[in-house]
């Protein structure tokens, strides 16, 4: 396990300032603090050789994910090992070039939706990103337990982390820029309610390990980057849950379980990419992204 207790107040200063921002965040950072007033309910540590399926399901198919992406999602794409630099037992999912039932890509998609879910909390996650260049969109969200009665978004998404937006492509920023977004509600005319917040990171995120955190309760979405390092950090993405005024308010979609997923989907809407051949990123051979745990918390 690599959940440590709390740290004395001079001890954890310590060692934030050994993680300085010149290091570039790479791989000394200190296991997470268990957060004030929470308890952890819910983890995955992946210390095995191979992923739990009594708390993940290991997605199959290659319908785009709705988004027109370009890979093919099953095992091949989900390992347990080590993650080469820091040694670090991480979950693994791998994209590859090449034709591969029917799609030009194939990658790994997991989810909690068969075995865990959840309503408010704190959940993170320690994940080394890939080389995205131009293709990759690695992401960490949630998503409602009832999309397949309601659909979606009538379900609600919450997305922690994505990376590999066209916008970051288009100023060279593949390394720095990524987002929070939430997505709700149902589609008219002027299609359905959302938030997205783009954020420039201030160092490279595909360096090594950095910590996504969504804190969520009775009133707010709040996304962060690598808190345990800066626990003042404000968040990067916010969303107020607490208005209830109409059928297409946050209010409505935001209280009730959701599961956890992590994928690295190849090209798609997100990224602007629908071509195997444009996806720079794969030009090479295969890409990983790496995650040395997932953690939900409740309050006490």
């Amino acid at each position: 396990m690599k959940i440590c207790r709390l740290l004395p107040i001079v001890l954890l200063a310590t060692l934030l300032m050994s993680c300085g921002r010149e290091q570039g965040y790479r791989d000394n950072i200190p296991d997470a603090v268990i957060p004030e007033g929470y308890t952890l309910v819910w983890n995955d540590e992946f210390d095995g050789d191979v992923l739990n399926l009594d708390k993940w399901y290991i997605e199959e198919n290659g319908r785009g994910g709705g988004n027109n992406e370009l890979q093919f999602y099953d095992s091949r794409g989900v390992s347990v090992g080590e993650e080469p630099e820091s040694g670090r037992n991480c979950l693994i999912l791998t994209a590859r070039k090449g034709y591969y039932r029917g799609r030009t890509a194939s990658s790994g998609r997991v989810n909690t939706s068969r075995s865990y879910t959840f309503t408010h909390g704190r959940v993170e996650a320690l994940i080394r990103l890939p080389n995205t260049a131009n293709g990759l969109w690695p992401a960490f969200w949630l998503l409602g337990e009832d999309i397949n009665k309601v659909g979606w978004p009538r379900c609600g998404e919450i997305d922690i982390m994505e990376m590999g937006h066209v916008d970051g492509i288009n100023n060279f920023k593949q390394n720095t820029y990524f987002n929070g977004a939430a997505h709700w509600g149902y589609f008219d005319q002027t299609g359905y309610p959302n938030k997205a917040t783009m954020l420039d990171a201030p160092y490279s995120l595909q360096d090594g390990f950095h910590l996504y955190t969504l804190e969520w309760d009775e009133k707010q979405l709040r996304g962060y980057l690598d808190l345990n390092l800066d626990p003042d950090a404000e968040p990067f993405f916010e969303l107020d849950i607490d208005d209830y005024s109409n059928d297409r308010a946050a209010g409505h979609y935001f209280h009730h379980p959701f599961f956890i997923v992590l994928n690295l989907a190849v090209g798609g809407n997100f990224t602007g990419i629908w071509d195997i051949d444009k996806v720079t990123a794969l030009s090479l051979g295969e890409q990983s992204m790496y995650v040395d745990y997932v953690r939900v918390y409740q309050r006490i």
